[in-house]
């Protein structure tokens, strides 16, 4: 029986990613559709990049069921079609009720989340994607064509000034984008200044940003700068802009509307030119919602939105990335001098820290080559076995987040045991958010079952 022809349409518009030319692909137009027992449908558009289903707010598309794990599937459209991976959830992914580790999401079939169904709808014509003709984008690495689609709109915002807000999970490079950002717009001569809203105090904050005046509070001995000045003429990138305080949200919108601070202490105004580019992890549309994060701020910095694909959505990049590494080494050194099937180890790892784990692990594998399968799959060496002697080869910032590295995922997964693998009270016992232990959990690949 010959296929009709809204099926054979459907057919041609999910099969595939097309390549028209070497700066733009071709890109069904789709959206999944999520129907819950109770509640509306969800529905979500599927482009480049991949989506991740699940009941964790920091997922594409948050599903509001029990049944449905933190992390259940990974929704992704391939060059054959459109590709369904379970990540390990509870109660399974299924298509057609046919229970699967990965597999295709063919026109009308219907695909099961823990009971939840999932179908896909074609909305219109093709889109075409533009795609930058270079692998890099000052110092990011990445051909594949999520990362290319990424440095294409990259490229295009940096001529400008507005400001551009980096979404992604912690690890895969914001600040290394920022930077080249920076670099490739006209403020290229100008300072690049950070400010990590995680690592500041909030009390300390405001007199970081606006600066303060002599005597504003105990300690201020001498008047002081804040940030937004010292970045006049070039880029301030505000890293973990989802850390940023509430009550001092209206004095930075207020700030960036005006192009004028008051520092803490002053009565009088201070213009700057600085452009901003802003970073977080955070789900933010999430917390205008839940009204931890003002929605006035948000659209401001989000005039150019972009989100950063995780390493797993774009294994193919791992040799480019691991031979940087390889090359930064002290004495430098290429893939060849990688163990056997180190690589094939490396493609098939799941990356929960991303591109910053990628990178502490290269440094692992030249440490340790006989050690490869435990440096890539499992933990680091005990810092207190090997010494600081192996260490040494390494820059101070490789070899701080190697030993944080190790010290987290031992205290997490201690502490997940001695609580049975309640997420909550073993958060209350090291006092620290529910929020922080899930999100160290996925950097870390840890899992409270186990």
């Amino acid at each position: 029986m010959l296929p009709s022809p809204l099926a054979a349409s459907m057919h041609d518009a999910t099969r595939t990613i097309t390549t028209l030319r070497s700066d733009a692909v071709e890109v069904p137009d789709l959206r999944i559709v999520v129907t819950p027992q109770k509640g509306p449908p969800i529905e979500a558009p599927l482009g480049v990049a991949p989506l991740v289903l699940g009941t964790s707010a920091e997922c594409d598309v948050v599903i509001p069921d029990a049944r449905v794990s933190r992390r259940h599937c990974q929704i992704r459209l391939s060059p054959r079609g459109i590709v369904v991976t379970d990540l390990g959830s509870k109660n399974g992914t299924f298509i057609n009720d046919v229970l699967v580790h990965e597999g295709f999401l063919t026109p009308r079939a219907i695909a099961s989340l823990g009971g939840v169904s999932l179908t896909v709808r074609v909305c219109g014509a093709p889109v075409l994607v533009p795609l930058s003709t270079s692998a890099s984008f000052g110092e990011a690495l990445g051909g594949s064509v999520p990362m290319r689609a990424l440095f294409a709109r990259l490229e295009r915002a940096a001529a400008t000034s507005e400001t551009i807000l980096l979404l992604g999970e912690s690890g895969t490079g914001k600040e290394v984008l920022a930077r080249a950002i920076h670099d490739a717009s006209p403020r290229r001569g100008g300072p690049f200044v950070v400010l990590d809203c995680s690592a500041v105090a909030p009390g300390l904050i405001e007199a970081e940003l606006f600066g303060y005046t002599r005597g504003a509070f105990t300690g201020a001995q001498t008047a002081r700068a804040g940030l937004l000045e010292e970045a006049n003429g070039g880029t301030l990138f505000l890293d973990e802009l989802g850390e940023l305080p509430l009550d001092l949200q209206p004095k930075l919108l207020r700030a960036l509307e005006a192009r004028q601070v008051r520092r803490v202490g002053a009565a009088a105004y201070t213009s700057f030119d600085a452009r901003i580019v802003a970073a977080t992890h955070r789900d933010l549309q999430g917390r205008v919602a839940s009204g931890a994060f003002r929605e006035d701020l948000y659209y401001r910095l989000a005039v150019v939105e972009a989100v950063v694909p995780p390493l797993r959505e774009r294994k193919d990049d791992i040799p480019l990335l691991v031979e940087r590494f390889l090359a930064a080494q002290a004495p430098p050194r290429s893939l060849d001098d990688l163990p056997p099937n180190a690589l094939e180890l490396l493609k098939g790892h799941h990356w929960p820290g991303n591109v910053r784990e990628l990178r502490n692990t290269v440094a692992r594998l030249v440490l340790f080559p006989h050690l490869a399968e435990q440096a890539i799959v499992k933990v680091a060496p005990r810092v207190d076995d090997m010494g600081v002697g192996p260490l040494a080869a390494l820059t101070l910032r490789e070899a701080r987040d190697m030993v944080v590295e190790q010290f987290e995922r031992r205290f997490i997964s201690t502490k997940l045991r001695e609580h049975g693998g309640n997420v909550a009270r073993a958060a209350a016992s090291m006092g620290v958010s529910r929020q922080l232990v899930h999100r160290l959990m996925d950097r870390y690949g840890i899992r409270s079952r186990d």
